[in-house]
């Protein structure tokens, strides 16, 4: 089973590493009885304070194993590698590399590696409805004027 490990950490930031995305797999979610296979929460391990990240692995024919929703969290997912059908209130499309997928909370959402090679994908959770204009990049972002040293 791997781990997340610890790289650093610092008074405004944390790193971690999951390892390299083909070893994502390695990783064991236990959840109550059932233990997922390939399955890593982060979150938690790097600090996060509003929203939560994970990321899967499902190997070819493998699905989620379950629909889910959430009581107020949407999602966001990322097809990091492979090929798959997701599936959103019973609505069934095509995802692979690049696709990313927003899920409201109420979505009845479940997703199945459909190609030959090992399905990657990130999901971003955090609480529905709470972006607001003052929150985009381009008025929140503070560009610094101190000069950029490596």
């Amino acid at each position: 089973m791997r781990t997340i490990e610890n790289i650093k950490s610092g008074r405004n930031y944390t790193a971690v590493s999951i390892g390299d995305i083909n070893q994502i797999i390695e990783h064991q979610l236990p959840m109550g009885s059932v233990t997922i296979q390939g399955k890593v929460f982060i979150g938690q391990a790097v600090g996060t304070t509003g929203s939560e990240l994970s990321f899967q692995t499902l190997v070819p024919g493998q699905d989620s194993g379950f629909l889910h929703t959430h009581k107020t969290h949407e999602e966001l997912y990322i097809i990091l590698r492979g090929k798959g059908t997701y599936q959103v209130d019973g609505e069934q499309f095509p995802v692979s590399e690049g696709t990313i997928v927003r899920v409201s909370p109420d979505g009845r959402r479940a997703l199945k590696n459909t190609g030959l090679e090992n399905l990657t994908m990130l999901c971003i959770q955090y609480p529905a409805n709470t972006f607001t204009e003052a929150d985009s990049p381009m008025t929140d972002g503070n560009i610094l004027s101190d000069p950029l040293v490596w």
